[in-house]
């Protein structure tokens, strides 16, 4: 099985992601691990991406395509992968096609988690995080027993800076900008499946592997 996940920041990509690379035995790829482990590893492609990153660039497109190149090359990609936050861009998603056309393999699906924006507004700005154990919960959804402390280790709650209505759009937006002509590239190739992500977690699953299966 060789898929994509996308979805809008909060839709619950993360947890799907998980539940995915685990059920289906399959490595979770994601453009952040493929950076670290780059870097780590000193590669060529690693350094020249640390230092756009020391200098809080962004990484450049070929730099990008390169790694993920060097990443879908390795053993344990053979079975299939879940690629997690590229492409990001139409180019990109081209250059991933070349890249898999090289090793003679092809997508098998691109799963996109769709939220509506608003209900994406209220989940992240209802979000409290655990200043001590880094535990989420929300206002609404996932309150704690005692209001403003932490379940697991007692500590204080947190807003993050920019959990605000105002930083949440402005996030949603650059997603929507750059994403929607890749669901669209996708979507052409018939290999875009959607789901309704503003299920239980659970349901979201269950839609997920019943997508798969056909």
């Amino acid at each position: 099985m060789r898929l994509l996940i996308m979805g809008r920041p909060g839709a619950g990509k993360g947890t799907q992601a998980f539940n995915i690379k685990n059920y289906y035995n399959i490595p979770h790829i994601s453009t952040g691990d493929m950076f670290r482990d780059a870097i780590k590893n000193g590669t060529d492609l690693g350094k020249l991406a640390k230092s756009y990153m020391d200098k809080g660039a962004l990484v450049p497109d070929e730099v990008t395509i390169g790694i993920v190149r060097e990443r879908l090359q390795a053993d344990d990609v053979k079975n299939g992968f879940l690629l997690d936050g590229f492409p990001r861009n139409v180019s990109q998603a081209e250059a991933l096609d070349n890249i898999l056309s090289e090793n003679n393999v092809k997508l098998d699906a691109v799963l996109d988690v769709n939220v509506e924006p608003q209900i994406l507004i209220n989940r992240i700005v209802g979000r409290r995080i655990c200043k001590n154990c880094g535990a989420t919960f929300h206002v609404e959804f996932n309150k704690p027993k005692k209001d403003g402390i932490c379940d697991n280790c007692g500590s204080p709650l947190v807003q993050r800076a920019d959990d605000t209505v105002e930083t949440a759009g402005s996030r949603l937006k650059v997603y929507d900008d750059s994403t929607a002509p890749v669901l669209a590239y996708y979507q052409k190739q018939d290999l875009l499946k959607t789901v309704n992500g503003d299920q239980a977690v659970d349901k979201v699953f269950e839609d997920i592997k019943n997508v798969l299966a056909k």
